[in-house]
């Protein structure tokens, strides 16, 4: 009977150290630019600055996989929270919803943090985020694009995109739980088992304006042509692409002039969606890791 109570104060010992460890983990920090806060998460590696840009209505969180796990541990990471995401202050003006607002709150937090450096990996509005700050970021050592068909103008949205029904939810200010539900489920491969709550609670806490801006804003005058902006780049560009993508046409990246393009290609995750860091974090990581250790 001693030995039993010995055993579970230790195991209520252990599961009060990790309740530590992992508040500890997730500490939020935030920084000031301009007239924002914005919040971010930094894993504990002390390589290569690396800076990851989450998509539309997420936050930065959606990166504990690689914040918490092996590539964190090796390697500098941080993750923001966009304006009006997560936890950071949403915008006063809310025109600034758009790719150069996002790219200039982005890279002057980046600067501020000694990180103009880094490897900037963007998923889906974050992809579009990175490559509108390519000209913001000579110093950047690389970029990684995924869920992001880098757009012409005007926008191929038939050609880059399928026509799927959770699209509308991208740019609504206003969603019900069913919906925020049904577009944070297009984040996976079809029929996934993935648990979506992380996201719906990320979707449902994000600045409505954020999203209904932000579709407005993609207009011939709002975003930097991207094509150009890969056809130019001079830096390493890494494209990955979860085959099982319910949102983003894998064939679209073919017809691009891509010089920089990491071994000429695009890197596809089999067995993943719109989500690959999330869905298939050990192959996504180790792609990041190869590109990383490759383009230094």
């Amino acid at each position: 009977m001693k030995q039993l109570s010995k055993q579970l104060y230790i195991a209520a010992f252990l599961v009060l150290i990790f309740s530590f460890a992992t508040a500890f983990a997730q500490e939020k920090h935030s920084i000031a630019v301009g007239d924002l806060n914005l919040n971010y998460y930094e894993s504990t590696g002390t390589g290569q600055d690396i800076v990851f840009v989450h998509g539309n209505s997420a936050s930065g969180l959606t990166f504990r996989k690689q914040l918490y796990g092996d590539l964190g541990k090796k390697y500098h990471i941080v993750a923001f929270d966009l304006p009006g995401h997560g936890d950071s202050d949403r915008f006063a003006d809310v025109t600034n919803y758009s790719l150069p607002g996002y790219a200039k709150a982005i890279s002057e937090a980046a600067k501020s943090l000694g990180m103009e450096s880094a490897y900037f990996v963007g998923w889906s509005l974050g992809g579009h985020i990175v490559l509108e700050a390519v000209s913001m970021l000579p110093k950047a050592k690389g970029f990684v694009i995924y869920g992001t068909p880098p757009l012409g103008i005007p926008a191929d949205f038939a050609t880059s995109f399928f026509p799927h029904p959770a699209m509308g939810a991208a740019f609504n200010p206003e969603l019900t739980d069913e919906e925020a539900v049904a577009f944070a489920a297009a984040f996976f491969s079809p029929g996934s088992m993935e648990d979506v709550t992380p996201f719906f609670t990320d979707i449902m806490k994000t600045d409505g304006n954020a999203r209904a801006n932000l579709g407005a804003s993609i207009n011939p005058d709002g975003y930097t042509d991207e094509i150009e902006i890969v056809a130019n780049m001079t830096q390493p560009l890494m494209i990955i692409h979860g085959v099982k993508e319910q949102l983003v046409n894998g064939a679209y990246f073919r017809n691009l002039k891509m010089p920089t393009l990491w071994n000429n290609r695009v890197e596809f995750v089999w067995n993943a969606g719109h989500a690959t860091h999330w869905e298939a974090p050990d192959e996504f990581n180790a792609l990041i890791d190869e590109f990383i250790t490759d383009t230094q």
